[in-house]
């Protein structure tokens, strides 16, 4: 099927690499209008050239989800282009931080703000616009850290994950349910995907070599944990995002999906 999108506009933070750079383009090839928004304005100045290559339409503004001035600002750019929003893909996030209980209040601050902050601002900021719409679709990116849970010697096989990440994630999720309840009126529906072991140019980063195999730890947490062998690509989260924006799943709402590879089946 395709021209899912046709007629819509979708922004989608993050949208310079990865998970978001690949939905853009899978957005901007099922008819939407794409705007993408990312702090690095070079590499998001590259994808906006490449997707119009394909013969897409799409405008890159820079914004840092973090600051509400920024988000706003953003926002109204795309509607001054535009001319209204359809679909919100929220995407943008990070990790790090440090382990628990050593974790700098800094970083814990830092990583609240740019996966359950930025969400929200985004959120906000964009939905008088979905109601003007007549509705819209909002998809919210959270983690499996949201629901598996954390253990002493899963942080020395794998690296430590910040109790930063696995908070923020989890009020991603229900920040989710929330939105939902709130936007069923305006025929808004609101879900979120929670990505496994995706392979993308960040996946491997500062992960190191297992002395034994060779094999980076990310390569070892996928052989372990997930059922269907191997990394999920981005295209695998693109195409279940696609279809939460898509008039496909017009009756799902308050949904949060693992596309994981079926780690959490052996949760």
């Amino acid at each position: 099927m395709a021209n899912r999108l046709e007629g819509k506009v979708a922004v989608v933070t993050g949208g310079n690499s990865g998970i978001g750079e690949t939905t853009a383009h899978t957005f901007a090839q099922e008819g939407a209008k794409v705007v993408l928004m990312a702090r690095r304005a070079a590499e998001g100045a590259e994808v906006e050239a490449a997707i119009r290559a394909e013969g897409g339409d799409a405008t890159f503004v820079a914004c840092d989800i973090r600051d509400n001035e920024s988000v706003v600002s953003a926002v109204e750019t795309a509607v001054s282009t535009y001319g209204k929003i359809d679909v919100l893909f929220n995407n943008a996030g990070g990790g790090a931080g440090g382990r628990f209980p050593n974790e700098p209040n800094e970083e814990w601050l830092r990583v609240i703000d740019v996966n359950l902050t930025g969400t929200f601002y985004m959120s906000q900021a964009v939905w008088p616009h979905l109601v003007n719409a007549g509705g819209g679709a909002v998809v919210n990116m959270s983690s499996l850290a949201a629901q598996r849970g954390f253990s002493g010697a899963m942080a020395d096989a794998y690296g430590a994950t910040s109790a930063s990440y696995y908070a923020a994630k989890a009020g991603v999720d229900a920040l989710t349910r929330y939105m939902a309840g709130i936007g069923g009126k305006d025929n808004i529906r609101v879900n979120c995907v929670r990505p496994g072991q995706i392979l993308t140019p960040g996946a491997t980063r500062g992960t190191s070599k297992d002395p034994d195999g060779g094999h980076h730890v990310f390569e070892k947490m996928f052989d372990f944990h997930q059922i269907i062998q191997g990394p999920g690509l981005p295209q695998d989260v693109a195409n279940l995002v696609l279809f939460l924006v898509s008039d496909e799943s017009r009756f799902l709402t308050a949904e949060i999906i693992n596309v994981d590879g079926g780690v959490a089946a052996k949760i």
